[in-house]
């Protein structure tokens, strides 16, 4: 970066209006928060965000859940099923480049906050609402929550055991991955209306998210006709790639191609390196079951720190299985600030994780923390050139 000057963030100057809550939406507008945009998130006054009463754990009565999301936004409260909260969210909407909801179909409509409506005050705004199933089709209204959809979507199929029952993956990764499309979406628009001049809607669904994740394993299934199965750690298409059990725990081996099963086997001195039922990863994939077998007897041998050590050092891909505690205080997710410090101003110094975005003239800025409760109504309502005496006006009958 540039000596002495301060290189602007992709989406500074960009305004979004977030009236989305819980993870999917949250996450999309935080990632839009690192990049440089002015968030303005609406909570629902007195209650605010659902995520703020989820817990334990809680730091200072502060949401771990909540403040895992919500860095480098304002906090507005706003009831919208009031006529002067509505015109407090077309006032805002007026001056936002973009907005973001993610109710349940029909939800915004009968609030009188949709795409629709919103385009009448601001037709250059981009709204994008997420939902479980997609603003159409037979499925619209049903509900949907991210274990739901690892269900439905068929990620529950092909994770967990061959013989176990259907495991959900640790941390809700279709929300996540719905937010992250969001976010695509979202960008993409606004280069858009660079040409154009007009705002668009976006529809992201989470089951539609979900399915294009299935890639290769929806490839496999048109290609044989034949389901997926579960296979614990174990790749259908690559073998050795999976866990395996050392003397002390489990580490993770990743034999990708042939080259690195030369080194593999040179580096554990495996004399069946040239067996014809091994020399390429086609044949380790059919003789599967005797390959693994082999190896297990040999890993249960020693620690796991050996092996990953030993197979480091002739560059083979493998390593341990960390904890969470592990992981964020691993050298290497420190080197590269994955762990960031905030101030907060009821739970004092939080620890949150940080952005994975890394560019080279405009480095991530964690500006603001998670906000209180409406903690910037005042503030934004200001800005938007409401008095002291209305604002009073706009507590007393319940509109903020």
């Amino acid at each position: 970066m540039t000596a002495g000057k301060k290189i602007k963030l992709p989406l500074e100057g960009i305004k979004v209006l977030d009236i989305s809550r819980v993870l999917t939406g949250p996450f999309c507008t935080m990632i839009l928060g690192d990049l440089g945009a002015e968030v303005i998130k609406v909570e629902m006054p007195g209650v605010g965000d659902e995520t703020r009463g989820w817990g334990p754990p809680f730091v200072n009565g502060e949401s771990a859940y909540f403040l895992s999301v919500n860095r480098n936004k304002k906090s507005i409260t706003v009831n919208m099923k009031s006529p002067k909260g509505r015109e407090i969210i077309y006032r805002l909407a007026k001056e936002a480049d973009v907005m973001i909801e993610n109710f349940l179909p029909g939800t915004v409509q009968r609030l009188g906050v949709d795409y629709e409506r919103i385009r009448e005050i601001n037709p250059q705004i981009i709204y994008c609402s997420l939902s479980g199933y997609g603003q159409d089709g037979p499925y619209r209204d049903h509900p949907a929550y991210d274990l739901l959809m690892q269900g439905e979507g068929g990620l529950m199929s092909i994770t967990g055991e061959k013989d176990g029952e259907p495991v959900r993956i640790g941390v809700a990764i279709i929300d996540i991955g719905a937010g992250m499309y969001a976010v695509i979406g979202i960008l993409s628009a606004l280069m858009a209306r660079k040409e154009t001049g007009k705002g668009q809607y976006i529809d992201i669904s989470l089951l539609d998210t979900e399915v294009s994740w299935l890639t290769y394993m929806a490839s496999n299934y048109f290609a044989s006709g034949k389901d997926p199965i579960r296979m614990g750690s174990g790749h259908p298409s690559i073998v050795p790639y999976r866990a395996f059990r050392a003397r002390d725990k489990y580490f993770i081996l990743a034999v990708g191609n042939d080259a690195i099963w030369q080194r593999f086997c040179a580096a554990l001195d495996l004399k069946f390196v040239d067996d014809p039922r091994f020399v390429t990863n086609e044949m380790r994939v059919k003789h599967r079951d005797e390959l693994e077998k082999l190896l297990a007897e040999i890993f249960i041998q020693k620690d796991a720190s050996y092996w990953v050590n030993l197979l480091h050092e002739h560059k083979v891909p493998c390593g341990m299985i960390n904890a969470i505690s592990e992981v964020v205080s691993h050298p290497q997710v420190l080197h590269r600030g994955m762990v960031v410090e905030m101030d907060h101003e009821k739970a004092g110094k939080v620890k949150v994780l940080g952005s994975p975005l890394n560019f080279s003239e405009m480095p991530i800025e964690y500006r603001l923390p998670p906000p209180l409760l409406g903690q910037h109504t005042c503030e934004i309502l200001t800005s938007l050139g409401y008095t002291a005496d209305e604002i009073e006006e706009l507590k007393a009958c319940g509109a903020i």
